[in-house]
């Protein structure tokens, strides 16, 4: 296998380094501290013991927000950072974060008023459904929290629009309508963030599918997960940030235990054009009858639901259960009446472990998502401090990895020079902010590639300024689309393996790119993907197949995807003559 550049590495290429900190865990509070004290100058060390990202940071419910039913439980400040947290996001990756018209369906005045009170007075576990009175003070509250930074108007509420009359219940008189966002990319705005890093700190290295297996004085060990080859490295501090895997990376790290808990979160991907168009991009938020807050929005051509919230023990081994689908379509017919839902709708399956402070609560959704860093210090074996992040949320990695970073850089004696506030995050940067300035910049685009309008947007839509200078790029390449998903090309599947850390086909498929989680993966589009890998990381058949046989294996079984046992025949070669099915754009632009 040909090693990918720096500073996306291999284990080996590190050995015997010494980097200032190392942080175990690279998904987005990992990667947030990786880049806030590569920023601060600081070489830095990020490891994770599978992808980047590939943990719960890839299978959120894409939402960027503020925690409107956090107020319920008066957590004031944590929704006060966190809808600050969100706007800074809209501003800062406006490529991929983007507002999200919000609208909830309401059926009485008075619904709940009582039980929120006991709720915020910590005397009931839920108020039970939400009226018209309960919601319209937690939205006014809502705005008035989230006023810092502002960029999307205020809440509304009125009578059931003439369009909605047949979507929601007939029981249902008024909607309230507000603003959150949604994010299109996760996984791709975490390789971003390393990317900004390295450009910061060219002493910076990362480091996926590579396991922390101990640490001893400040020498840290390092087994490479590919060839199970050992290295050692040495440190001044260690941030561990591995979320739901806290307590178990502190085993290693010779670290105290039971900090964390975790729960699940399975969300469907739906294959529904009826249901889209009457979302008419907005997200649906509502309580399903059992008391659990649910949501529904288009996202790109499908439509995303979720999610559940069930405790689990191993966050290794958590998938979306049947009885999940069957809650999550149950929710659906009693929110949605007069549509209909069938298995054969489902395109894609996920679930992550929400990584919580440990807690005695009732139920998870009465469980904090706010968030917090406790430094563990020496030990008899260890010789250097551990910074431990507990809990916090997508949506608030910015924040807590300032907090973490200020830690760290307490603890090696330095001081902060540059804050993340508003930081343009990779291809956020220099983004047009207007219609007219987006379309000349779309149209510069499709000057350099040479391509369709459409190829041009795509490209936008997910590398956003950056765009400009891949499109140059796999123009001079030959920017060949790929036969199957035409919207990409041979080319910028090559750059993703070379230059962004893919170790395993599954890299490419469900992180690089959005294929998967679309329902775009097909038998032939695996195997087509596999040749291009195979060619650009120097694979041998025989591992070409594996990654093949292993990909399938895992859309089937963790991801509901239908497809059938791994095929592993070579697909004809991918410079052949590209199919005539129109480009199109996967993200809006």
């Amino acid at each position: 296998m040909t090693t990918p550049p720096l500073p996306f590495v291999r284990p080996a290429t590190v050995a015997g380094q010494h980097f200032s900190t190392v942080i175990v865990g690279a998904g987005i509070n990992g990667v947030g501290v990786f880049r806030d004290l590569s920023l601060q100058g600081v070489p830095c060390l990020i490891v994770d013991k599978g992808d980047f990202a590939a943990g719960a940071s890839s299978a959120p419910s894409r939402m960027i927000h503020g925690g409107l039913r956090y107020l319920e439980s008066g957590a004031f400040a944590l929704v006060a950072e966190a809808t600050r947290e969100r706007n800074l996001l809209l501003r800062n990756a406006p490529h991929l974060v983007r507002p999200l018209k919000t609208v909830v369906p309401l059926s009485s005045h008075f619904g709940g008023l009582f039980g929120s009170m006991l709720r915020f007075t910590g005397l009931a576990s839920s108020p039970g459904p939400r009226g018209l009175l309960v919601v319209a003070l937690g939205l006014r509250l809502y705005d008035l929290l989230g006023r810092r930074q502002r960029v999307m108007p205020g809440h509304h509420i009125g009578r059931v629009p003439a369009p909605d009359g047949g979507l929601f219940p007939k029981a249902v008189r008024w909607t309230a309508t507000y603003f959150d966002a949604w994010i299109s990319h996760p996984e791709w705005l975490i390789l971003e963030l390393l990317t900004d890093a390295f450009r910061d700190q060219p002493a910076s290295a990362a480091v996926n599918h590579c396991k922390v297996t101990g640490c001893r004085g400040s020498t840290l060990t390092l087994r490479d997960e590919v060839t199970g080859e050992t290295v050692q490295v040495t440190a001044d501090t260690v941030v561990n940030a591995t979320g739901a895997w806290l307590d178990r990376s502190a085993a290693a790290l010779g670290g105290p235990r039971d900090r964390v808990m975790g729960t699940k979160g399975s969300h469907l991907v739906l294959d529904h054009p009826e249901l889209r168009h009457a979302l008419d991009g907005r997200m649906a938020y509502f309580e399903a009858s059992d008391g659990r807050v649910c949501i529904v929005y288009p996202f790109l051509d499908r439509v995303l639901v979720g999610s559940t919230d069930i405790p689990v023990d191993d966050p290794d081994q958590v998938v979306t259960e049947p009885a999940e689908v069957d809650y999550l379509f149950d929710v659906l017919r009693e929110v949605f009446p007069n549509l209909r839902f069938a298995r054969d709708d489902v395109v894609y399956t996920y679930v992550g472990v929400r990584p919580l402070a440990r807690s005695d609560a009732d139920k998870p959704g009465q469980i904090s998502r706010d968030h917090a860093v406790v430094v563990d210090p020496p030990g008899a074996a260890r010789a250097v401090p551990v910074v431990n992040l507990i809990g916090g949320k997508w949506t608030t990695f910015r924040a807590l990895a300032a907090q973490a970073s200020d830690e760290v850089l307490r603890l090696l004696g330095l001081r902060r020079t540059r804050s993340t506030d508003n930081l343009p995050i990779g291809g956020g940067a220099g983004l047009p902010d207007d219609a007219a300035a987006m379309a000349a910049f779309v149209e510069r685009i499709q000057a350099l590639c040479g391509a369709g309008r459409e190829r041009a947007a795509g490209l936008v839509g997910r590398y956003g300024t950056r765009a400009q200078g891949l499109a140059q790029r796999f123009a001079t390449a030959g920017d060949v689309p790929l036969r199957h998903v035409p919207d990409h090309s041979v080319e910028e599947m090559r750059y993703l393996c070379l230059e962004t850390g893919v170790v395993h086909l599954t890299d490419l498929v469900m992180r690089r790119t959005l294929l998967a989680i679309r329902g775009q993966v097909t038998e032939a589009v695996l195997a087509e993907l596999a040749d291009v890998a195979a060619s650009a990381l120097g694979w041998s058949a025989t591992r070409r197949a594996e990654e093949l046989r292993d990909c399938t294996t895992t859309l089937r079984e963790r991801h509901g995807v239908r497809l059938p046992s791994a095929d592993t025949r070579a697909a004809p070669p991918a410079s052949e003559a590209p199919s005539s099915t129109p480009l199109t754009s996967p993200i809006p632009t």
